[in-house]
């Protein structure tokens, strides 16, 4: 694939993303679908990795279908997501968030 197309694709990703609002989450997939991209979801992971530690795109708000945190429990990113969502106003209970009651549906 192009590089062209791969940046492409990463800025479509990060522009869905930018769009989630404070409160909200969404998933990999639903972003993926959002960008033009649908069934890679993976994809979705792979350009939010690709942010720059100071960005100011909401990735902590993109979580798997079943809302949960895709990192392992406990780890420094699972704690940095968790925390970042409850600053946000989304409970977060055992690493999963209930995708009805905060789930993004623009």
């Amino acid at each position: 694939m192009p590089a062209s197309e791969v940046n492409d694709r990463i800025q479509a990703i990060w522009f869905v993303v930018s769009r989630i609002p404070k409160g909200k989450v969404s998933s990999y997939g639903q972003i993926a679908r959002m960008a033009g991209l649908p069934g890679l979801s993976r994809y979705v992971g792979y350009a939010l990795r690709q942010l720059p530690e100071e960005t100011e795109i909401p990735w902590f708000r993109v979580l798997n279908s079943q809302g949960r945190i895709s990192f392992p429990p406990g780890s420094p990113s699972f704690l940095r997501q968790q925390s970042q969502l409850i600053l946000d106003g989304v409970e977060v209970r055992q690493g999963r968030v209930n995708l009805k009651l905060f789930g993004w549906n623009p």
